[in-house]
């Protein structure tokens, strides 16, 4: 199966692999929401400023997304408090808070064509106890600001057209988008710009030489004196002292056929995009071509494959019982990058180099808002306008033990949840 946002994307600008020694101000690795949104700020101060991709843009997890542009992080506003402080804490939550505004305003201002709906997200109680969750997390944001509401079963049912859950936070704020077209927006928008970009090009080393970094690929080099890396979840294995230390987390998507007019009006009829509490969490939403695709932890390019197929056939028949899934048209996955206290990391590689990371399966907002303060604190050099402070390393332990862990409790779940009777 294919991944639908490929196959439903608006085209990518031109690009070339990386061939010959050039030079920049900026190297940025990875064309990403990360790296393209850096790219873009970077392009409009005039910085002369060139992005390298191993595969095509938004090859990644930016083009594997769910699509829902969201504020904020998972971890509660009192845990990131908890975690970092007060004052880093506030800068945090306050920046990723306005992140849907600044989504939105950039696909408006660059005329970018990627399926726009802003109705609003919701989070679903998928038990009682989910429900407990929501309630806490409604109270703290509701606390800090945030226009969110908490909606009663009844509520939630009559936005999602389904009564499986116990209840649903509603952040009017949010949306969705079609993600792979959102970064192709902002790599066109940094092309026009100004900013190149060198795709096909795997970065095999990442070096310094006391002066600049040298960014090698086989076929040709970068010469600049800032470096941003911008891979996150899918950073190859680079010469460099320090590379970015994660918990690799897969996550599956499957699309079905459009669904006809009279079922699609039935299903999220305003078109929000929806998320649950439960353990192993599922997704699902709608596109403008009223496929309804759901999601959930998995591998499609494991052995779990067929389980994960199996349980997104039999989620989506608890969920809304008038949806008949005979096969998918489309089914993908991507990985994400986890942290154990599941918040992003800045850290710096060396002089003049940064990397970002761990935005724990919230790509879209935080990968548009650190990009851009990333370039922000190239151009100005005032770490105040980065939404965390810098660390010199960050280290996970058990990596690929806790990454095993999370796929097969999500295909032993899938193999035995969500059974139609």
């Amino acid at each position: 199966m294919k991944n639908l946002w490929e196959a439903t994307a608006e085209p990518s600008p031109e690009s070339e692999r990386l061939t010959g020694n050039r030079n920049a101000e900026v190297a940025v690795i990875g064309a990403g929401f990360t790296g393209c949104a850096a790219a873009l700020r970077l392009a409009q101060a005039s910085i002369d400023v060139c992005v390298i991709e191993a595969e095509d843009i938004g090859y990644g997890a930016s083009g594997r997304n769910v699509g829902l542009v969201n504020g904020g992080l998972w971890v509660e506003p009192q845990k990131i408090e908890a975690e970092l402080g007060q004052d880093n804490a506030q800068r945090l939550n306050d920046m990723l808070m306005r992140a849907p505004d600044v989504v939105f305003d950039l696909i408006e201002k660059h005329n970018m064509s990627c399926e726009v709906t802003r109705a609003g997200t919701l989070y679903c109680a998928h038990a009682q106890s989910g429900f407990r969750k929501l309630e806490r997390r409604a109270e703290q944001l509701i606390a800090a600001g945030a226009p969110i509401k908490l909606l009663s079963s009844d509520e939630a049912r009559e936005k999602i057209g389904s009564d499986a859950f116990h209840g649903a936070l509603f952040d009017p704020r949010a949306g969705t988008i079609q993600p792979l077209s959102y970064v192709r927006g902002l790599a066109k928008a940094a092309s026009k710009a100004g900013a190149k970009f060198y795709t096909r090009s795997r970065v095999n080393t990442l070096t310094h030489d006391g002066l600049q970094w040298r960014v090698a690929t086989s076929q040709g080099s970068v010469s600049a004196k800032s470096v941003i890396l911008a891979t996150n979840a899918y950073t190859a294995s680079l010469d460099s002292a320090t590379m970015p230390s994660f918990v690799p987390i897969h996550y599956c998507q499957f699309a079905t056929t459009p669904l006809g007019k009279d079922l699609a009006h039935t299903i999220l009829p305003e078109r929000q995009g929806v998320w649950d509490t439960a353990t192993v969490m599922s997704s699902f939403r709608m596109d403008n071509n009223d496929r309804l695709i759901v999601g959930g932890i998995g591998r499609l390019d494991g052995p779990g494959a067929r389980a994960h197929a199996a349980w997104a056939r039999r989620k989506l028949k608890s969920l809304f019982p008038a949806v008949q899934v005979q096969h998918f048209e489309f089914g993908w996955s991507g990985r994400m990058a986890i942290t154990g206290d599941r918040l992003p990391k800045i850290a710096r590689i060396g002089p003049g180099a940064l990397m970002v990371h761990g935005y724990n399966g919230r790509g879209i907002g935080p990968g548009t808002i650190f990009g851009t303060a990333l370039a922000d604190y190239l151009l100005g050099g005032d770490e105040s306008v980065l939404p965390l402070p810098i660390v010199d390393q960050h280290r996970e332990s058990f990596r690929l033990l806790k990454s095993c862990f999370y796929e097969v409790g999500a295909t032993v779940f899938h193999l035995l949840s969500a059974r139609v009777k």
